[in-house]
């Protein structure tokens, strides 16, 4: 059977064309991203989380408490609350930044036109991934190529749903949106596969079941690994805002950072997504044995695939058993979240490009 003739070519060039229709887009949302974070911070509305937090405790020290105390009455007491800087998790009481815009009306209309921007590149985005799977008749996630182009649609997806939800969210659009460019621009210029048809390996419905939850639970993981990263940040930062004399961050960069969700959100929502996505995950690593029985003859061959699948699992594992029963919260438990993301990175880009395994067949 001759499989080229089976391959539509006009729907295989629409397909790319699309996808570089995205990638230009994105630019141009990349760089209203950025206009948002610049116009943004040049207001005076906006008001510094340090800001913040000095104002509550000022309220907090003009507030006095009256006790009278015996039957007789007499004498009145002046009490002082105590004034909390940390929570019992570790994490400081002070309140989430405004968002991307940082409160500005300027940076609102950048932002707003970055957030329209990236719907639009996403439209073209999934379009060219449908034109890719129409062209084959098949899930457009046989190779690196294909696998890079979901992945990334898959990631604007769960941004843009978060945000159609009232997420306070649009502070990932910048990282995230950069991330994509970077995503498609390796997967045209080195990943790229001309679309063709399937090994008979791969001829099985576990590549929609087995592939897809690979891909959601990626690009999730992702968003999580991205506010786990933003959390290591704004988590220096307000350890400066308790020790403005030490070392301090430049200008730029503390009017991005007075901005996003506090140190205590941003661990929370890593924590969430981290937590949601496992089973998944997990649910991925078995479906690809069941298919591996089917396809090889057995469940589990110690195949680097699988060996660093189950590596990841392990390491999103001790992430979430630390959470959970050792009670680590912040930096401690965020470095185990990106080790566990740096796993899942290696287990797609190095062991497809550099290592030979029994998934070595769909090539890049």
């Amino acid at each position: 059977m001759n499989l080229a003739a089976e391959v539509n070519e006009n729907l295989a060039h629409y397909s790319n064309v699309l996808i570089y229709s995205a990638m230009a887009v994105y630019t141009l949302a990349f760089l209203a991203h950025i206009a948002e974070w610049v116009f943004g911070s040049r207001s005076a509305v906006g008001r510094t989380a340090a800001a913040i937090t000095a104002d509550a405790e000022a309220a907090q020290r003009a507030k006095v408490t009256v006790r009278v105390g015996g039957q007789g009455g007499g004498t009145a007491v002046l009490d002082r609350p105590k004034i909390v800087t940390r929570s019992a998790a570790g994490s400081r009481d002070v309140p989430d930044g405004p968002g991307a815009a940082g409160g500005t009306e300027q940076g609102d209309v950048y932002g707003r036109i970055a957030v329209g921007l990236t719907v639009l590149a996403f439209l073209f985005h999934a379009a060219g991934v449908l034109f890719r799977a129409l062209s084959v008749r098949r899930a457009p996630w046989g190779n690196m190529y294909e696998f890079s182009t979901t992945f990334a649609m898959v990631a604007v997806a769960t941004y843009l749903v978060l945000l159609a939800l009232k997420k306070n969210v649009r502070w990932i659009g910048l990282p995230l949106v950069t991330t994509v460019l970077l995503d498609l621009g390796l997967a045209v210029s080195v990943l790229y596969t001309a679309s063709d048809q399937l090994v008979p390996a791969l001829h099985s419905y576990w590549l929609w079941i087995h592939v897809s939850c690979a891909i959601v639970s990626g690009a999730s993981l992702y968003i999580g690994a991205v506010a786990t990263l933003l959390y290591l940040f704004r988590d220096r930062y307000e350890a400066q805002l308790e020790n403005p004399e030490g070392k301090q961050f430049g200008r730029f960069a503390k009017s991005v950072l007075q901005r996003v969700p506090s140190a205590a959100s941003l661990d929370k929502f890593a924590y969430r997504i981290n937590a949601t996505i496992f089973p998944l995950w997990t649910f991925t690593i078995i479906a690809g044995a069941i298919w591996a029985e089917a396809a090889w003859g057995r469940y589990w061959g110690w195949d680097p695939k699988e060996v660093w699948s189950f590596i990841t699992w392990v390491a999103y594992a001790c992430y979430l058993h630390a959470r959970a029963t050792a009670g680590w919260k912040g930096r401690k438990a965020a470095y185990l979240a990106l080790i566990a993301f740096g796993c899942y990175l290696f287990n797609y880009y190095g062991v497809n490009i550099f290592i030979t395994g029994k998934h070595s067949y769909a090539g890049v």
